[in-house]
């Protein structure tokens, strides 16, 4: 039901209402009654049609109801989630700690709300582990869940070597060696009906920007297929403006948890605060899903330790 339709039907009953109190004849008040108790009854009935999911018979959910049942009566799904220790500076293990644990707990909350499920249990157990509890998922949402829960969704935008062409030829040759602050990484670029185009590239190791700094990520149909458009805060969209000013010409490489998705030449200077994830033939479901994980990020990466069917209770 569109809000609009909801204003014209709400505004019909509050005349209606007036009409029924302001009239002085018995017989119309009786009959405004009517009208007014087969006119609420049938707008509650539509309102909430259909209450409960509509299934096939294997589970998978035809048309979502309007009344969420929560996991103590229809049961649902149980993840037990372990924090994984980052790795330190010094080459070594970083301890779990309260604010990393508190950090994913609300990551975690963020994705699972837009599953639209009600009453989910998100808590933690002991140190380094937490207990998600989502109600009523069929199995392919439950393939999503696993993927939105276990997601790090590590953005970074790292500049590549300005004449990375010729710098890795004179490498091949023996003639120059790698710059220390770059590495080679092999960036896979997706053709349509054919074998992906491999390109090696000389990126830099440290992020010239992080993706803590996205505030909205939004996916959309773009002139490449579906693409998720990115938006960052004021500091990010700041820095970003001065990084595309000082290399146009150059290529920016968009890394997602470690894999190159796209390399585009600077073309100007970007102060909008605005990028975009293209590319890669992304469908759907899948930009979705990276633009709900891209807006809560994992600051430490995490492992499906256990997962299994919580029957309801009542």
């Amino acid at each position: 039901m569109t809000p609009l339709l909801t204003f014209f039907i709400g505004l019909a009953i509050l005349v209606l209402f007036g009409w029924y109190f302001a009239t002085e004849s018995d017989r119309l008040r009786r009959i405004l009654g009517t009208v007014l108790t087969i006119v609420v009854t049938a707008f509650c009935l539509w309102s909430t049609y259909p209450p409960f999911d509509e299934k096939r018979p294997d589970g998978t959910v035809i048309r979502r109801g309007k009344i969420h049942l929560g996991l103590d009566l229809q049961g649902g799904t149980s993840f037990l989630i372990r924090l994984e220790p980052p790795a330190s500076a010094e080459g070594g293990k970083r301890p779990i700690t309260k604010a990393m644990v508190d950090q994913a707990i609300e990551a975690i909350r963020k994705r699972v709300d837009r599953f639209g499920v009600s009453e989910p249990i998100i808590t933690p157990q002991g140190n380094d582990r937490i207990l998600v509890q989502i109600p009523g998922l069929d199995a392919a949402n439950i393939q999503e869940a696993r993927a939105q829960l276990s997601r790090v969704a590590k953005l970074e935008f790292r500049l590549v070597y300005p004449d990375n062409g010729q710098r890795l030829s004179a490498i091949d040759a023996g003639k120059e060696v790698i710059p220390p602050e770059y590495r080679i990484e092999t960036y896979k670029q997706q053709v349509e009906g054919g074998k992906p185009i491999e390109e090696r590239l000389l990126v830099k190791k440290k992020a010239d920007l992080g993706g803590n700094h996205v505030s909205q990520a939004a996916a959309g149909y773009g002139q490449e297929g579906w693409e998720v458009t990115l938006r960052f805060d004021t500091e990010g969209a700041k820095t970003f403006g001065q990084i595309t000013e000082a290399n146009v010409g150059h290529r920016f490489a968009i890394v997602l948890d470690g894999v190159i998705q796209s390399a585009p030449v600077i073309k100007t200077a970007i102060y909008g605060g605005n990028a975009v994830i293209s590319g890669g033939r992304m469908d759907e479901p899948e930009a979705r899903n990276l633009s709900s994980v891209l807006e809560n990020p994992l600051q430490t990466p995490v492992k499906i330790e256990e997962e299994r069917q919580v029957s309801a209770s009542l």
